[in-house]
């Protein structure tokens, strides 16, 4: 098979007219050819950290969006899954993933549960990386969220690090704000990677230390603004990713956008492709090509090297998506689970209490981080209510493991004025979490997440819509599409209940994800990031 168009030689930082030739898979010439076809040839793009969870469908649902956009690989943590089934949940993923052509690498989660102060449905130890370590299904020790562990020397922390750098595996950070000798100590332990930089102060520090600074673009996190200038002089240590993606966006743009936002911006086009294409892939030692003779024949034709969109996408040699269409078939797929909580009754939800003033948690557009604010809110008895003239909301997290009495906290810029939105896609352990604006809408949701085994929801009096997630209670049995334009007919309702956010239901579900400050909400409790201790509701 032969391919015309223009060649782009990201390492020589050359474009020239001319002509691929594949056989068995592989790349067998690239050579100088005179031909009219305007359309440009370019190694694959890679996604340097996803969570595949978090677009709600298991990897070869998602394999059939992500080729449309010119994806050919991910580096991917199923950290999510490992939380509610733990290394079944990461086998489950990595077979999956192999009924699809698309080079999903795996790593081994490293932090399950993230904390002791939330409860998961599974563990994974010391002993666990090993065997996963031993395993060449897994190329990386995933995330080290807990970074407090590694600056104090815990014993089982550093086992984990241990087992990945005896296996020659790359070790993967997740340190937001970690700065100075603080800083020094987390990467001297062996961890290469941050994708959590949200201040361009803060990246180019990790950079400066040796670190690989990974750009984040989400659903959720949104940190390409604040570090893409950065790229220019640092692209030789930077890559992109989303880490979190859900199936909406995932229908309209992956890697290729951040491309293209990259090059609006009048950053050189090859320091772009390096970080896009070609740094994931030597970094993780993937099992991708890279539009070399003698390579895998993975790669992409696109319009233009300016919007970037997607005509062709190869895999192995094989046509995997064209124009807009997924050649990917679909498989079959199970749906294991780990759901064992009964339906709530309204007097659950109430929480007691006569201070002057409460701690609340002020969530913030496009990020992960939210603040500790002190506010008033209406008592009646020796009850706290909600304000939602001051939009001041209740949040409650869930166990969804057992049989426990929900946690309750209070929120702020959610927005909703009527009704309430629940979720058991909730970082990391995934509980159900759910904010509203009564009592009654908070456990109309709540419940019908529980009648589901899990899902998102948003109700207001007897309207309900739900999107049911019965694999492993974060991801659906249905196709993308379907997926997604029930997720986004999900989000509208959320914004008609007056939400503000432009990702209400990814927001929420990083609103129990305790390793992130500062004051987050889990199955036991209100909890500060800043002190790692819990703390009263009560100021």
């Amino acid at each position: 098979m032969k391919i015309q168009g223009q060649i782009v030689d990201i390492p020589k930082r050359h474009i020239y007219a001319g002509e691929v030739t594949i056989a068995d898979g592989k790349i067998i010439s690239i050579i100088e050819k005179e031909n009219t076809v305007q359309n440009y040839i370019l190694p694959g793009l890679v996604d340097a950290h996803i969570h595949i969870e978090s677009s709600m469908l298991v990897p070869s649902e998602f394999a059939k969006l992500a080729v449309l956009h010119g994806t050919v690989a991910t580096i991917s943590d199923p950290h999510e899954i490992a939380n509610v089934l733990g290394k079944e949940g990461v086998y489950y993923m990595i077979e999956n993933g192999k009924s699809v052509p698309l080079k999903f690498h795996f790593g081994a989660p490293s932090c399950v549960p993230a904390t002791s102060f939330e409860t998961a449905g599974a563990v994974i130890n010391s002993d666990d990386i090993k065997e996963l370590m031993d395993n060449p299904d897994i190329y990386y020790l995933s995330e080290m969220m807990n970074y407090p562990g590694v600056l104090y020397d815990d014993i089982e922390v550093l086992k984990k690090i241990e087992w990945a750098k005896k296996s020659n595996k790359p070790v993967d950070g997740h340190a937001p704000g970690l700065r100075g000798l603080d800083l020094e100590k987390y990467i001297s332990a062996g961890i290469t990677t941050d994708h959590e930089c949200f201040t361009y102060d803060e990246a180019k520090e990790k950079l400066s230390l040796g670190m690989k600074v990974i750009i984040r673009e989400g659903s959720a996190a949104k940190n390409f603004d604040a570090l893409i200038e950065l790229l220019p002089e640092h692209y030789e240590e930077m890559m992109f990713c989303s880490d979190d993606k859900h199936p909406d966006d995932l229908i309209v743009g992956h890697i290729n956008a951040l491309c293209a936002r990259a090059v609006a911006r009048g950053i050189d086009v090859f320091k772009v492709l390096q970080v896009a294409c070609i740094n994931p892939v030597h970094h993780y030692k993937m099992n991708v090509g890279l539009l070399q003779v003698g390579d895998a024949a993975d790669f992409i034709v696109v319009e233009d090297l300016i919007n970037f969109k997607v005509i062709q996408t190869y895999i192995d040699g094989n046509l995997v998506a064209e124009n807009g269409i997924s050649f990917l078939p679909k498989v079959p797929f199970g749906t294991p689970n780990n759901f064992h909580t009964s339906p709530k009754k309204i007097q659950d939800f109430d929480v007691e209490g006569n201070a002057p003033e409460v701690r609340v948690i002020e969530a913030l557009e496009g990020q992960l981080i939210t603040n500790e604010i002190h506010c008033m809110v209406p008592i009646v008895g020796n009850k706290y209510l909600i304000d939602t003239s001051n939009d001041i909301l209740k949040i409650v997290v869930v166990n969804r493991y057992k049989n426990e009495r929900p946690a309750i906290a209070f929120i702020k810029n959610f927005g909703l004025k009527k009704g309430a939105i629940a979720s058991s896609v909730a970082h990391d352990c995934h509980n159900i979490v759910a904010v509203g604006t009564s009592d009654d809408e908070l456990c109309n949701a709540v419940n019908l997440i529980i009648e589901n085994s899990g899902g998102i929801c948003a109700v207001n009096g007897v309207e309900k819509i739900s999107l049911p997630l019965p694999v492993a209670g974060i991801m659906s049995n249905m196709n993308g599409y379907d997926t997604g334009n029930k997720y986004k007919e999900i989000d509208a309702m959320a914004k008609e209940l007056g939400s503000r956010l432009k990702a209400p239901f990814m927001t929420l579900s990083f609103m129990a994800l305790l390793v992130i400050p500062d004051l987050k909400l889990s199955d036991k409790g209100l909890f500060s990031g800043k002190s790692f201790s819990f703390v009263d509701l009560d100021v």
